[in-house]
């Protein structure tokens, strides 16, 4: 599906002000598409304890999920530091993010790293996972 990674950075970036990271002072926001043009959008919400924060990728996955959606296009990441005022860098989904990419998209899902609407960077999942762990692994397979 064709996507206009310029809307879904402006998503996202929408989302990463709504973004709870009161120790990190990270702020991160996604927008995520599905194959039939909806947005669902997540920010990263941080707890004292750390172990129980999620990232903005999953927030937007899970909220995905939870309406029924199973097929997605393309993810827009764009982060910044809260008390900082400059142009943001180059955010990429962490490890466990980009596992759960895995469980719903195939290797062509785009994810787009963003500065600005105009300064972005596009991988394929297969480029920043190369060899995910998916549900094929579970899989019986003959000797």
């Amino acid at each position: 599906m064709a996507y206009d990674a310029g809307a879904l950075i402006v998503a996202a970036m929408g989302a990463r002000e709504k973004a709870y990271a009161p120790y990190s002072g990270f702020l991160v926001g996604a927008a995520l598409l599905t194959d039939d043009g909806k947005i669902y959008t997540g920010c990263n919400i941080e707890n004292a304890a750390y172990s129980p924060t999620n990232c903005a990728e999953r927030t937007a996955f899970y909220h995905a999920v939870k309406e029924g959606e199973r097929c997605f296009s393309a993810i827009a990441i764009t982060g910044a530091m809260a008390d900082v005022d400059a142009i943001p860098d180059y955010v990429f989904p962490c490890g466990v993010c980009r596992q759960v990419m895995a469980e719903f998209c195939g290797p062509d899902f785009a994810v787009i790293s963003a500065r600005s609407p105009a300064d972005y960077k596009v991988f394929t999942l297969k480029e920043l996972f190369p060899e995910a762990f998916g549900p094929g692994n579970l899989r019986q397979t003959s000797l």
